[in-house]
């Protein structure tokens, strides 16, 4: 819906009660995502939170991230490249869809790694561990930093043995 002479229209303003019903979303959640500086809305003169409708891309953004499993800081790290004084543009959304959409293309390739290598070993009992692609004798894989390393993508015949450089 269009300003008029650079103010919203009363139609375009929700309440936060209005808005909540809209998102599909508790009060109290719209507030906690406020609080993480997620969305921002206006304020009425009595101090009473006003929502624009274009907000409720936001929100629906924020609860599709979140559904890929993306934490709340890094959905705001995403969110940050959107105006909040303007309605993002298709523009801006495609710019942060590119970004989302490559996060989620490693995580699918990492996903697609796990399920891969997990039907060899379920039940193998490692009986051959050196071809093992998850076998990690002393640690090795631990120079490339925490966590579950093969499964994250390095492979071991990429890591040399403990004391290598």
């Amino acid at each position: 819906m269009a300003k008029q002479a650079g103010r919203l229209r009363p139609a375009d303003v929700l309440s936060i009660g209005q808005f909540a019903e809209r998102a599909g979303l508790a009060v109290s959640a719209l507030r906690y995502y406020e609080a993480e500086g997620l969305i921002a809305p206006m304020r009425a003169p009595s101090g009473q939170r006003r929502f624009r409708r274009a907000d409720i891309r936001r929100v629906s953004f924020i609860r599709i991230a979140q559904q890929f499993g993306y934490t709340l800081p890094q959905i705001k790290a995403l969110m940050e490249a959107l105006p909040e004084s303007r309605t993002p543009t298709a523009k801006d959304w495609r710019r942060i869809s590119e970004e989302f959409r490559d996060s989620l293309d490693q995580r699918i390739e990492t996903l697609r790694r796990l399920r891969d290598d997990l039907d060899g070993c379920i039940g193998c009992g490692c009986l051959s561990l050196e071809r093992c692609t998850l076998y990690n004798a002393q640690d090795k894989a631990a120079a490339r930093g925490a966590g579950p390393r093969y499964l994250m993508g390095d492979r071991s015949d990429e890591i040399g043995e403990v004391g290598e450089h």
